[in-house]
């Protein structure tokens, strides 16, 4: 951390912090596209792709859960409407 990073205030590092967040957003939306297309090219048979986007839909709806306070099995009901 350099010194001007240790005098920001709150909202100074929650907005940094918030880019950041939208910034990795993007990133892993571009990288769910190139993902896509490794999924379709291993075809049905391979559970490989179907696993990992399990594992990242779990740990996005723990990070939702934590922001919002709405418990899991409310979203995952909002996941299947």
């Amino acid at each position: 951390m350099t010194a001007n990073e240790t005098k920001r205030t709150a909202i100074e590092t929650y907005t940094a912090r918030r880019a950041d967040v939208v910034r990795l957003l993007d990133v892993l939306d571009m990288e769910l596209t190139k993902y896509d297309e490794r999924a379709k090219a291993k075809g049905d048979k391979c559970w490989d792709q179907a696993g990992t986007m399990d594992y990242v839909r779990s740990t996005l709806i723990d990070l939702v859960e934590g922001l919002s306070g709405i418990e899991r099995g409310e979203i995952e009901r909002f996941l299947s409407e």
